[in-house]
């Protein structure tokens, strides 16, 4: 039977090659027009928690598709230059591993927030209601 890799190990390759904000640096940088905040949690997530105040909600499973100006599914908000992506999910490990990606993709600045979600809302950080729905 082959070895499968854990999420974990892939999860500690990401953070080594990616930018992980703590919660102060990231409530640095909330709130500027050239950086968009991306969720990546599930709608049910974003309905049981709330989100980040003006952050672009994008469910993990459709992120590449919505980056890639070539997919039918591609959303203009990953076609912004100079803007900065900073990603978050609940605690920072599906965020590591999508920023990853999107690196790979050739997005440029890319990071994540460290904790995630649940970091920023234990720091006492603004929190919002579901955000509107993938424009």
């Amino acid at each position: 039977m082959p070895t499968i890799q854990s999420v974990k190990s892939m999860v500690d390759e990401a953070l080594a090659q990616i930018t992980t904000h703590s919660v102060d640096q990231a409530l640095a940088l909330h709130g500027r027009d050239d950086v968009v905040f991306v969720d990546l949690r599930d709608v049910r997530e974003l309905e049981r928690e709330g989100t980040l105040p003006g952050a672009f909600h994008a469910p993990r499973g459709m992120l590449e598709f919505w980056v890639d100006p070539q997919s039918p599914y591609h959303k203009p908000v990953f076609n912004r230059p100079g803007t900065r992506y900073v990603l978050f999910c609940a605690g920072g490990w599906r965020s590591a591993l999508a920023a990853l990606t999107l690196q790979q993709m050739g997005l440029q600045g890319v990071s994540h927030v460290g904790g995630g979600f649940s970091a920023w809302k234990a720091a006492g950080a603004p929190v919002g209601s579901l955000p509107p729905r993938h424009t």
